[in-house]
């Protein structure tokens, strides 16, 4: 999808926007059923959020997409997390197997799940050195998660999987925020209290090794993220190129769009799932300007918080088409 760096930076000034006649017109349907205006609350508004980005009054799912990535990382040779890489590639074959908690939420939601293990499981370089990909490798990852995205789905799901992503994401919102590490490390698969401050100094070596090359949210990605980080980006973008809505799960795939920040309105065909209990989400969250959907105290990762939030998708539709209109129903208003 992208050939050159500049192919991906041109898209980012490209975007679709949502279709404001549907908006307005299910937010008018919305006043016409039989309940208060506003009962429903979120459901109201995520119906009519459905329908912007549909481009439909009725919006509906006939087709959800659950994408996890999947990748491994060169920073785990500093020690930043008590499981060995090879765990990466047991989950994949764990998720290709139906396994996983992903597997179930995503069945129980209705979710068509896809797993995208990249580049084999090759693990990045060390952030700690120098960058962890080269240009051509996070093209191709970006490049990946574009190519992912079946163009036909009505809602797309954005998940990942990868032993030492909880360093990388933490890194990337370092890298984009500033703070110190501390502000954005914690526990991730089980680190300890001296694993958490291990990953906070880790993280701030990785900044000031690539201070230099943070300027656009691709030098971001490319500097500081994973495989798994930029194929996220590259389906958010491709999903906003054709206007199919996204639900994004927890701390590692929000940190993974975070350096998109500085595109205007890069989020807003985005609901943001959960917060995750990982440490540095609520921040992140308040960073983006978002309210997430729920909070259940998940940070499991695998799209499981997004996959969960398309059954909430899903009932709020459920009532936007199917109830009766007060005049249907032959109710005075």
């Amino acid at each position: 999808m992208f050939e050159t760096v500049n192919d991906f930076q041109a898209s980012l000034r490209h975007l679709t926007t949502k279709n404001e006649t549907c908006f307005k017109a299910a937010f008018e349907h919305q006043k016409q059923l039989t309940k208060p205006t506003g009962s429903l609350g979120k459901l109201e508004e995520y119906a009519c959020f459905m329908a912007a980005w549909q481009g439909n009054e009725r919006p509906e799912i006939e087709l959800a997409q659950a994408l996890v990535f999947a990748g491994n990382h060169g920073v785990c040779n500093q020690g930043v997390n008590p499981f060995p890489q090879e765990v990466t590639m047991a989950m994949v074959e764990n998720f290709r197997n139906g396994g996983a908690a992903i597997n179930q939420l995503a069945t129980h939601s209705k979710a068509d799940l896809n797993i995208v293990l990249l580049s084999e499981g090759q693990a990045t370089a060390d952030i700690t050195v120098g960058p962890a990909m080269t240009e051509q490798e996070c093209l191709e990852a970006i490049n990946s998660g574009a190519a992912a995205v079946n163009l036909k789905t009505d809602i797309l799901l954005l998940g990942e999987m990868g032993i030492g992503n909880s360093t990388v994401s933490s890194a990337l919102c370092l890298g984009t925020f500033g703070g110190v590490g501390s502000d954005w490390v914690g526990a991730g698969t089980g680190s300890d209290s001296e694993g958490i401050i291990k990953k906070a100094k880790v993280i701030e070596r990785a900044i000031a090794v690539n201070r230099e090359g943070l300027n656009t949210p691709f030098q971001i990605l490319m500097s500081l993220g994973g495989r798994e980080q930029a194929a996220i980006c590259g389906a958010l973008i491709a999903a906003r190129l054709n206007s199919i809505p996204v639900i994004i799960d927890g701390f590692i795939a929000s940190s993974a769009i975070a350096p998109l920040i500085s595109v205007k309105e890069i989020y807003d065909h985005v609901i943001f799932a959960h917060q995750s209990a990982e440490a540095g989400h609520g921040r992140l969250l308040n960073k983006l300007g978002k309210v997430p959907m729920f909070d259940l105290g998940m940070r499991l990762g695998e799209g499981s918080g997004a996959a969960l939030a398309l059954n909430i998708i899903r009932a709020s539709l459920a009532c936007h088409n199917g109830m009766a209109t007060f005049a249907e129903a032959g109710i005075g208003t």
